[in-house]
C-alpha cells in the first residue's frame, strides 16, 4: 500500500473547492459524468487506431444511489487507469487527463468527442463527500488499484480486487449534502446536464413488456400469451441528439420530434428551425427553432441550451448567440467557447465573437430563404416572428444590413410589402411638399380604427406597426432614409402632411375663426391640449385629438426602455384639440348666443373627441354620460 500527500500548491484546497471554486454544488455530477464519458471515448478512439487491442463492445456509464451506506457510484467501462496513471491525474491536482490525451493525438482524436477542459472537474467530488474512493482497472493488463481520500491532503493507494476495465467512483456523502442521495434529485441533475451525453447513462431499471419467442416461460402475473415483463437498463439520456446529425439525415418530424425532447412541457410546434454546422474557422453545431412569440420581450429568454461536446453548460447564451436571438429556442454545442472551471458563465474573447456573427448571418440567410422559397407561408407566420426580427434591426447592424430583402410591413388590410415595395407604392399619392414619403401606420387598429378610416377614405395605404419597439424602428428607419417619415394616423393632422392638389377652403372668415378658438380654448383643459383649426371636409368629424409625433414617439421610446438613450425626464402628455371649421357643428358653437349652451356644445364634442382617443375617464366620463343621457331625454 502507498501513502502520501497530493501535490497540491495551497495546504488544502479541498475547503477552497467546496466554498469558491463552483458556484454550484450540484456541478459535481456533471463533472463526475463527463469524466467517465472521456474516459470511455478515450477507449474507443484507441480501439478505432489499432493502438487498444480489447473489445470496445458497448460501454454505459452506471450511477446506483446506496442510500443506507450513504454512498453514491458512478461507473465506467472507459480506459481506466494504472497506479501510474492515478499517481499522475488524480494526485498532481489540475493535470487535466483530457487535454493531454488530446495533445497527443491532436490529429487522429479530432472528432473524437473528447471533452477536455476539466482541470480540477474530479475534486468537485469533495463539494459533497467527505470522503471519495476510486476503484480502476486499466486497459493494459496491469493491476486495479483503489484510491482513497477524506477531504485532507492525505490519501492512501492500494491494490484492488476489481476484475473487468473502467473506474468506478464511490462518493461517501456528507451530512450536509444528503438530498444527492435522493433518487428524484440524481434523476434531475442527470436529466439537465447529461441528457445529451454522447455515452448511455444507466440509471436503475424498469419493467418493459418485449414480445416472448416460442414456448418460452412466462411468469403468472403476465397473462398476455404474446408478451412477457423483462427488466431492462434504463438509459436515462439520448446519445445521438439531433443537432450532432447532418441536416440531410433529418426530416422535418425529427426537428419536431427534437423539440418535444428539448421542452416536454411545450405544446405548440416550433414555426420553423435553423440548424447549424460549421467546422471552420471554429466548430459549432446546433438547432435553432423560432417559437410564436409573445411581444413581451423578457419573458421569452434563457431558452436556447448551450452544450461543450453534448455536456450542458448553461442557458444563459449572452454574449454567444446575439441578443435579439436569446428569445429563440434550441441547441448550440461548440468545443470553442471559453469556459471558466465551473463552466458555468462565459468569458467574452474573440472567437465567441466570430460565433455570434457567424449565427447572425446564418439566421438571416434562412430567413431570405424561407422569404424567397414560400413567400405567403413566411407572412402567415410574420406576426409570430416579427419582434425578433425588430429587436435584431435595431441591435445587430450585420443583421440590419440583410434584413430589407424579408423584413415585411404589413397594412390594416392584412397585405404585406418589404420597405422597397413600400416606397414604390406610396410614392405618387403619400409625398409631402418637400418630396418626402409620408408612411402612415396604426399602433392599434380598433383604438385607431376612426383615424384609420378616415386616411383610407382619401386612398391612403396605413400600416400596421404594433411591435413595443416600433418607435425605436422607425426612429432608425428614418434616420437611414432621409426623404421619407412615419407618421401615425392619430397624430398631427394627416392632412398638413400629405401634399394635396387641392386645398379646402374654410366656411369661416379670419375674425370668425379667431373667435371660435378662443369659445374653444375657454373649455380645453390646459396645458395638455392645445387648439387647433383646420378647414378639413365638411364630413369629418368636427372634433378631432391628434398628438404631436415627435412628443408621442420620444414618450413610447422611453417606455419600452430608451429613456437612457434620449435623456429624457418624465415626458408630458400633449394632445391637439384639431375643430374642423367647415363643419355644421362649429358653425352651430359660433352662433350660438347662450353663453351657457355654446359651452355645454364644446364640452359634449370635446368629450366625443376625448372618448375616442380612450382618454375620458374618472369625473370627466361620469359627467360625459350624464350630459348624454339628459340630450337624449
Amino acid at each position: 500500500m502507498t501513502t502520501g500527500k497530493i501535490n497540491v500548491s495551497v495546504e488544502n484546497i479541498f475547503p477552497l473547492i467546496k466554498k469558491f471554486l463552483y458556484s454550484d454544488h450540484e456541478i459535481f455530477l456533471r463533472e463526475l459524468v463527463s469524466n467517465a464519458t472521456d474516459a470511455t471515448l478515450k477507449l474507443k478512439h484507441l480501439t478505432n487506431i489499432g493502438e487498444a487491442t480489447v473489445e470496445y463492445g458497448n460501454p454505459k456509464i452506471e450511477i446506483k444511489i446506496d442510500k443506507e451506506g450513504k454512498k453514491l457510484h458512478i461507473i465506467d467501462q472507459g480506459i481506466g487507469m494504472t497506479s501510474e496513471e492515478v499517481e499522475k491525474y488524480i494526485n498532481q491536482v489540475a493535470f487535466s487527463g483530457a487535454e493531454e490525451f488530446l495533445d497527443k493525438y491532436k490529429d487522429s482524436a479530432k472528432d473524437s468527442g473528447i471533452i477536455g477542459h476539466f482541470g480540477l472537474g474530479f475534486y468537485s467530488a469533495f463539494m459533497v463527500a467527505e470522503k471519495v474512493e476510486i476503484i480502476t482497472k486499466s486497459y493494459k493488463d496491469e493491476p486495479a488499484v483503489k484510491w482513497i481520500c477524506d477531504g485532507s491532503p492525505e490519501f492512501t493507494l492500494e491494490p484492488a480486487d476489481k476484475s473487468d476495465r473502467g473506474t468506478e467512483i464511490i462518493l461517501h456523502i456528507a451530512e450536509d449534502s444528503t438530498e444527492f442521495l435522493e433518487e428524484s434529485r440524481i434523476t434531475s441533475l442527470l436529466n439537465k446536464y447529461n441528457k445529451f451525453m454522447p455515452v448511455p447513462i444507466k440509471f436503475g431499471t424498469r419493467t418493459e413488456k418485449i414480445e416472448q419467442k416460442k414456448g418460452e416461460q412466462v411468469d403468472a402475473e403476465d397473462k398476455d400469451e404474446t408478451f412477457k415483463s423483462v427488466e431492462v437498463d434504463n438509459i436515462i439520456n439520448n446519445p445521438n441528439p439531433a443537432w450532432t446529425k447532418q441536416p440531410a439525415d433529418l426530416t422535418d418530424e425529427d426537428y419536431k420530434q427534437f423539440y418535444r425532447e428539448l421542452y416536454p412541457m411545450q405544446f405548440e410546434e416550433p414555426l420553423f428551425h435553423i440548424h447549424l454546422n460549421v467546422d471552420y474557422p471554429f466548430n459549432l453545431t446546433g438547432i435553432l427553432y423560432f417559437p410564436k412569440l409573445s411581444s413581451d420581450m423578457q419573458i421569452q429568454k434563457d431558452k436556447i441550451q448551450l452544450y461543450q461536446n453534448q455536456v450542458y453548460v448553461t442557458d444563459n447564451v449572452e454574449g454567444i448567440v446575439p441578443e435579439f436571438l436569446t428569445m429563440l429556442r434550441g441547441v448550440i454545442d461548440s468545443p470553442d467557447i471559453p469556459l471558466n472551471v465551473s463552466r458555468s458563465y462565459l468569458q467574452a474573447d474573440g472567437a465567441v465573437k466570430k460565433i455570434s456573427n457567424y449565427i447572425t448571418r446564418k439566421v438571416a440567410d434562412k430567413l431570405k430563404s424561407l422569404f424567397t422559397e414560400n413567400r405567403e407561408d413566411f407572412e402567415k407566420k410574420w406576426n409570430d416572428i416579427k419582434i425578433v426580427l425588430e429587436y435584431g434591426m435595431l441591435s445587430e447592424p450585420k443583421f440590419y444590413e440583410k434584413a430589407g430583402s424579408f423584413v415585411l410591413y404589413p397594412t390594416v388590410d392584412d397585405k404585406f410589402y418589404t420597405l422597397d415595395e413600400l416606397k414604390e407604392k406610396i410614392k405618387d399619392s403619400q409625398t409631402d411638399k418637400d418630396g418626402k414619403l409620408i408612411v402612415l401606420y396604426a399602433g392599434n387598429k380598433e383604438a385607431q380604427h376612426g383615424y384609420i378610416a378616415a386616411a383610407q377614405e382619401k386612398g391612403y395605404e396605413v400600416l400596421l406597426l404594433d411591435s413595443p419597439i416600433v418607435s425605436h424602428l422607425i426612429q432608425k428607419l428614418e434616420s437611414d432614409n432621409e426623404k421619407m417619415s412615419f407618421v401615425r394616423v392619430d397624430s398631427d393632422h394627416i392632412e398638413n402632411l400629405i401634399k394635396k392638389e387641392e386645398t379646402s377652403i374654410s366656411k369661416l372668415s379670419d375674425d370668425e375663426k379667431e373667435k371660435l378658438k378662443t369659445v374653444v380654448e375657454a373649455v380645453v383643459p390646459k396645458p395638455s391640449y392645445s387648439v387647433q383649426l383646420e378647414a378639413l371636409d365638411s364630413n369629418a368629424s368636427p372634433f378631432i385629438i391628434t398628438q404631436p409625433e415627435f412628443m408621442r414617439r420620444m414618450k413610447e421610446m422611453r417606455q419600452s426602455g430608451g429613456g437612457g438613450l434620449f435623456g429624457m425626464g418624465i415626458m408630458p402628455e400633449m394632445y391637439n384639440v384639431v375643430v374642423n371649421t367647415n363643419s355644421e357643428l362649429a358653425t352651430n358653437i359660433l352662433n350660438t348666443e347662450d353663453k351657457s349652451h355654446q359651452e355645454h356644445l364644446v364640452k359634449q364634442a370635446l368629450d366625443l373627441a376625448k372618448l375616442s382617443q380612450n382618454l375620458l375617464k374618472g369625473e370627466d366620463l361620469t359627467a360625459f354620460v350624464k350630459r348624454s343621457f339628459e340630450l337624449i331625454k
